[in-house]
């Protein structure tokens, strides 16, 4: 009987550890304001493209004239692939306008519509099933 045990605990252990990454998940209005949007246009100083969602960084210059880091995340890689993006659409260093909805904390932190490209290409970077509002398709 104790044989049964250990393969029965490294099973549980097995499944506890697959469901991880849908923790990670979250709903678009569990986070971001549908009410808030706002158009971002700064310089690109990092690019996460991984799941479950890329992230992109930019410095956005304030009305101050203050430097500011904005977090931006998109849809998830495949999600973005099937929309025309490429792992090196954006680069580190691109000046880009990004239509996007605020975070709901009041946080440097976007999640992302449209990005618009320094040639002026536009790209869709949400999902049909992440609850916000739907943007226009990209050219």
């Amino acid at each position: 009987m104790v044989k049964f045990k250990f393969p029965a605990v490294l099973a549980g252990i097995a499944f506890a550890l697959m469901a991880v990454p849908l923790l990670a998940h979250h709903s678009f209005a569990a986070e971001f304001d549908a009410n808030q949007p706002v158009t971002l246009k700064g310089v690109v100083t990092k690019v996460e493209w991984m799941n479950p969602h890329i992230y992109f960084y930019l410095d956005v210059k304030d009305d101050n004239g203050k430097v500011v880091n904005w977090a931006a995340e998109g849809a998830p890689p495949n999600a973005l692939y099937r929309n025309g993006w490429r792992k090196d659409s954006l680069k580190v260093g691109d000046a880009i306008t990004v239509n996007a909805y605020r975070a709901k904390d009041g946080s440097s932190t976007v999640n992302v519509r449209v990005v618009i490209l320094p040639d002026g290409k536009s790209f869709y970077a949400g999902t049909a099933d992440d609850g916000g509002p739907k943007g226009p398709a990209a050219k």
